[in-house]
Order: C-alpha cells, then sequence, then structure tokens
C-alpha cells in the first residue's frame, strides 16, 4: 500500500482540491477512483463509514475525509511526509 491513498472522483470539487495539493507539495499517493470502480467506492465506505469523498487513507490507518487544504497539510507535515 501506498503511504497516502486517496479515494475520490474527479467530478468532486474537494477531490480536485485535495489531488492538487498533493500534487503541489510533491506527495505519492495512489488514486482509487470511486466513480469507476464500485469496490472503491465500498472500501471508501468501510473505512469511513461515510460517502462523503474525498477519503485520505495514510499507511497506519489514519485517514481523513473532505479535509482542509490546511488540515490535510498538517496531518502530512506530523507523519514526515512533507
Amino acid at each position: 500500500m501506498a503511504e497516502v491513498v486517496m479515494y475520490g472522483a474527479d467530478w468532486c470539487g474537494d477531490c480536485r482540491r485535495s489531488e492538487a495539493l498533493l500534487k503541489a507539495l510533491d506527495v505519492e499517493f495512489e488514486k482509487k477512483d470511486v466513480e469507476q470502480s464500485a469496490e472503491f467506492t465500498e472500501e471508501a465506505k468501510a473505512i469511513s463509514g461515510r460517502t462523503n469523498i474525498p477519503v485520505i487513507v495514510f499507511s497506519d490507518g489514519k485517514h481523513l475525509v473532505e479535509p482542509s487544504d490546511a488540515e490535510l497539510q498538517a496531518e502530512l507535515k506530523v507523519r514526515g511526509i512533507i
């Protein structure tokens, strides 16, 4: 598993924003497009208990749902990813 996995969809504004931040910070991540795979949709729901996206999962299992840029960046810093 990648250190960061993002469940999202291209039509989702919050997903596009979080993906842009990860790319701008040069963070390697695995993207799982919930629109393309019902399996990914179910995985994201099982992780978060919700249907909201993006769901961003870290290698230790901690996850964020619809994080703000500041929240995502802070979590990446705490984990030493950036």
